[in-house]
């Protein structure tokens, strides 16, 4: 009998064991769709889908590191938004301070008092990873690069970068500069996105600028540090690479395949080579695994919204972009949409106004959104309209 009684108890224990195992896998799949290990040696890494930034794969993506000359990335996005917002001018001419000239490292062998055009110096950046180029935009841009550094750690804070704290425009071995490779992808995201522009140089193997100085000019090639470029030909676009004593090898890749961008982060590789063979391995992962889905679209009818008071009594309803989606390969469900839009309109009003939102869905789970607009615009109602429309009631 006593046998028969730690038999079941036995039996519950185990029964419970399965239950709490399977719940676990359950919630865990349903955070992150694939578990797959990819043995990567790499410290730190992850895989993101930047339109809508997702995160396919990770491996101790918090894990605060020096990143080394990947912290370009954050000076990349602060010299394109400060032209973007109309600072400078891409032909102005930026000239070279002795503090700038004596970065050492990965350089361009910029002199003091050279100067070079903000577009070459932000191309000596993006393709020869040049310290010297970097902390002179970050000077030409802020006034000093102390005061740039402020700016780098204040967007770090406005994209939630809450791993990083930036010391260096160029990403030199600095007490205390740290990021992390899910805070790298953040901001690789914002840059690749907002300013897609950057792929020009990035996509560049080889380039050259001329060098200015009191004792001539001369040609001074460039090639790209980024050796995805050659690698992972087909597929590579960008981005930023970084290696020191204390950093060892960092990379921060991008890459496209039939309409799916992806951003792959490794950190602290142990070499020169294994670094580029893990990003392409994340690459080689998330393509397999992932494809982009497209919404309705933009322009197109979704249905008619009763106009109050206007020379029309509806107007139609238009999707005003078309949406991209994440989803997995072999999926068969269909995509869902849902309408969430005010119930009429009061005239008057203009064309593209806002009147809600259609929802994505795949397999139940929100996928997407974008905004309804109204396809024309619409005047308020005559009162000759009006007596007209009172007139055929009666009529009725």
């Amino acid at each position: 009998m006593r046998n028969d009684k730690i038999k079941w108890i036995c039996f519950i224990v185990a029964l419970f064991y399965s239950i709490t195992t399977t719940i676990t896998t359950i919630f865990a799949q349903q955070q992150y769709p694939n578990l797959t290990d990819l043995a990567l040696q790499s410290k730190s890494a992850i895989l993101m889908e930047p339109q809508t930034g997702t995160i396919l794969y990770e491996q101790n993506s918090h894990e605060k590191l020096p990143p080394a000359s990947v912290t370009k990335v954050m000076t990349l996005l602060l010299i394109y938004e400060a032209e973007q917002e109309g600072k400078f001018d891409w032909n102005d001419m930026v000239t070279v301070s002795e503090h700038a000239a004596s970065m050492g490292g990965s350089q361009v062998f910029l002199e003091p008092q050279e100067q070079q055009t903000a577009r070459d110096m932000t191309k000596c950046i993006a393709i020869a990873s040049a310290n010297d180029a970097a902390v002179s935009m970050a000077e030409f841009v802020a006034g000093s690069e102390e005061s740039f550094v402020e700016k780098m750690n204040s967007k770090a804070k406005e994209l939630g970068m809450n791993d990083t704290n930036f010391v260096n425009a160029c990403g030199l071995d600095a007490d205390g500069h740290v990021t992390s490779a899910y805070d790298i992808a953040l901001m690789s995201k914002e840059l690749i996105t907002k300013h897609p522009e950057i792929f020009e140089f990035t996509k560049t193997w080889q380039d050259s600028i001329v060098h200015k100085t009191r004792k001539g000019e001369s040609e001074f090639g460039l090639t790209n540090t980024n050796k995805l470029l050659k690698w992972y030909p087909d597929y590579a676009t960008g981005l930023k690479t970084g290696s020191t004593g204390k950093a060892l090898y960092c990379l921060s890749g991008t890459a496209e395949k039939d309409g799916l961008q992806l951003i792959g982060v490794v950190m602290a590789a142990p070499d020169f080579k294994i670094r580029f063979q893990e990003v392409i391995k994340l690459f080689e992962y998330g393509f397999s695994q992932y494809e982009i889905k497209k919404g309705l679209q933009q322009g197109e009818v979704v249905g008619e919204l009763p106009v109050y008071k206007g020379m029309e009594n509806s107007v139609e309803i238009v999707v005003k972009e078309e949406i991209s989606m994440l989803g997995q390969k072999g999926e068969n469900a269909e995509i869902q949409t849902q309408k969430e839009i005010v119930p009429s309109l009061k005239a008057p009003f203009e064309q593209n106004t806002k009147v809600g939102e259609l929802v994505y869905y795949i397999n139940g789970t929100e996928a997407g959104r974008c905004d309804l607009v109204t396809a024309s615009d619409m005047k308020k109602a005559t009162v000759e309209k009006m007596l007209h429309r009172l007139f055929q009631k009666w009529c009725l």
